[in-house]
């Protein structure tokens, strides 16, 4: 750390910040660390995103210049460093939509309006070449993963039948219903995205986490902001955004709702699988008491007719009982892999 201290000294310097406060601002579930620079002329935040541990600052780069160049809140780059992992951005704030929300709930349907507005703005841009498509084979792995650490994890059994099956038929329907067309950043949601009251339309929404970019559908994004993992969206929100969207967009109703809940499905599937994964293997117990709300909204995308095929198979995954959860809580930080 204290060889990584001295690279983060070195790159400030030369960026012209060496008079700077440094002050840890977050960490995330990747290895990447986010300060804040404070001087008398202002504030910068510095991305510190070590290659050794697998990190890589150039799709963030690239993406980042995509959206401001249509227009869009992502952070300027101000300084890059590839080689050492570093980039020096510039400062949106503190004024994520999750803070906000906490004192000014009237604010929801604001917030939320706009950022489905940007999704629709975004999705008629052409996607920049190259980025790798978030595709069923993709899809059905991340998914699988429910059964590979959530319900593992909980019982002690893998289920390889129901998994399996599951595999063949939730492919399908992936593969029927949700081609992919658009850029989808996949995270998001309101610990994601900042709230800029003094800019005008679409601009007031930041962005923050879209290193990860694929090409995917256009319910995609939609989804990872109206069913969130971490805080409760209102439902007469999530149906008002959806239905605004389907409006601006100009979307056929019907094929898109229900690409809209088999893509949550999946996520919230995947999100099982992650956050069990985040406790029992990375030692992240605090993950386990967001899953109830997870899987309260994957019962909510299975109510939907489309997936009735891979429902008798979901119903091997246990319940998030006290009990379950509370087994996922004693694994924490014992099962390296699986």
């Amino acid at each position: 750390m204290s060889d990584r201290s001295d690279l983060i000294d070195a790159f400030i310097d030369r960026a012209g910040w060496s008079a700077a406060q440094c002050a840890l601002l977050a960490g995330d579930a990747s290895n990447r660390r986010y300060f804040r620079l404070t001087s008398d002329t202002g504030t910068a935040v510095l991305m510190d995103a070590p290659p050794e541990k697998g990190e890589d600052i150039r799709p963030f780069v690239r993406i980042a210049q995509y959206l401001t160049g249509l227009g869009l809140s992502a952070p300027e780059i101000l300084e890059q460093d590839e080689t050492s992992g570093f980039l020096l951005l510039e400062d949106l704030g503190d004024a994520l939509y999750a803070r906000v929300l906490e004192t000014s709930p009237e604010l929801e349907n604001s917030l939320y309006s706009t950022a489905t507005d940007l999704l629709a703005e975004l999705h008629e841009n052409d996607p920049p070449a190259g980025l790798d498509p978030y595709d069923p084979p993709l899809m059905t792995d991340l998914a699988a993963l429910a059964f590979d650490w959530y319900a593992f994890a909980a019982t002690g059994e893998k289920a390889p039948e129901a998994r399996q099956h599951f595999r063949e038929a939730f492919h399908q329907l992936l593969c029927d219903h949700t081609a992919q067309s658009v850029l989808i950043q996949r995270d998001y949601h309101a610990e994601n995205l900042l709230w800029l009251p003094y800019r005008s339309g679409t601009a007031r929404v930041g962005l923050l986490d879209f290193q990860d970019a694929m090409i995917g559908h256009r319910a995609y994004d939609l989804v990872s902001l109206l069913q969130d993992a971490r805080r409760d969206v209102a439902e007469a929100t999530e149906a008002a955004m959806l239905a605004r969207y389907i409006e601006a967009t100009r979307q056929d109703d019907d094929s898109f709702r229900t690409a809209y809940n088999l893509l949550g499905a999946q996520r919230n599937l995947r999100i099982l699988g992650v956050f069990a994964r985040l406790c029992v293997r990375d030692g992240k117990a605090w993950y386990v008491d967001m899953i109830p709300r997870v899987w309260t909204l994957l019962q909510r995308d299975l109510a939907h007719p489309a997936l009735a095929p891979v429902r008798p198979m979901l119903d091997t995954l246990p319940a998030p009982s006290p009990d379950i959860l509370q087994r996922l809580k004693d694994k924490c930080a014992t099962i390296p892999s699986l």
